[in-house]
């Protein structure tokens, strides 16, 4: 996968972030993983912008029947016209991930990716999950640990930025109302157990970055761009004052980066985890 762009000081959570990782091997392991035969249905719950069917569309996997949902229905349209786009047959359907609208056992493999990080209720989501795939089938979640994260700045500053990025970010999340386990990743094995589901595998997924030497002005820009738009999307007075704190604490790391020179070093990683099941009842 490639994470470069993946940024914790950007956004603390891989929540919003799946189209930045999504590459043509982490494509192939889902194909692997989902063993799709001709004639088989695959459901994709919380589809989004239609990532997964385009580029699984890009294999040529023959005969195969491809289902997409997800809550928002501007995800679904554009996900539509991706799809028309490239020529690809896929259907999709505004559905809430813990109400499928399907009747039982229809799909041969049931797949979600950084989806159930989302959900408050998350043992009726896999619950359904389980449900609509037939006895049998394959069950994939991948989801990260957004708690489990490691960060280390060769400057004080660089500390106090990643302190406040948490501040302010949580502080985002929580004007938004967002919901949801941030430890679901590791969780999910047990869950899937509970729900009918044997767990047959798990691989991990390190996302990973290292700044040697300061990092060029694009990056500072970025994140900067980061704090001013996170703070016009939720803006609070408590959102609003943290932001500040943060752009300020951000200034004071950029600057002690490019006096640091060479000897500068920042590195990021968390971890992401793949799941795979098998309905067994």
């Amino acid at each position: 996968m490639d994470f470069s762009t993946i940024d914790a000081l950007t956004s603390p959570t891989l929540k919003h972030l799946r189209a930045r990782w999504w590459d043509d091997n982490f494509t192939e392991f889902l194909v692997e993983t989902l063993r799709p035969r001709p004639g088989n249905r695959i459901l994709d719950v919380g589809c989004g912008e239609g990532t997964a069917e385009v580029r699984i569309g890009r294999l040529h996997v023959s005969q195969i029947r491809l289902v997409g949902v997800d809550l928002v229905f501007d995800r679904v349209k554009t996900a539509k016209q991706q799809a028309a786009g490239h020529n690809q047959r896929v259907g999709f359907a505004v559905a809430d991930a813990s109400r499928l609208p399907f009747q039982a056992g229809v799909f041969d493999s049931t797949f979600c990716v950084a989806v159930l990080q989302h959900i408050a209720d998350l043992d009726t989501a896999i619950r359904e999950c389980a449900r609509v795939t037939v006895e049998g089938g394959r069950v994939l979640a991948v989801e990260p640990d957004n708690k489990a994260r490691y960060s280390y700045a060769a400057t004080a500053a660089g500390t106090s930025a990643f302190e406040a990025s948490v501040r302010f970010f949580d502080a985002v999340a929580a004007a938004r109302g967002d919901a949801g386990d941030p430890k679901v990743g590791p969780k999910l094995p047990a869950l899937f157990s509970q729900h009918g589901i044997e767990p047959l595998d798990v691989r991990l997924f390190p996302v990973s970055r290292v700044h040697l030497g300061p990092p060029p002005d694009e990056v500072w820009d970025r994140r900067l761009d980061a704090i001013a738009q996170a703070m016009a999307n939720a803006s609070t007075d408590t959102v609003r004052a943290l932001g500040r704190t943060y752009q300020q604490a951000l200034s004071a790391y950029a600057a002690e980066a490019r006096s640091a020179g060479s000897s500068f070093i920042e590195i990021q990683n968390t971890m992401l985890f793949a799941t795979v099941g098998q309905k067994t009842e």
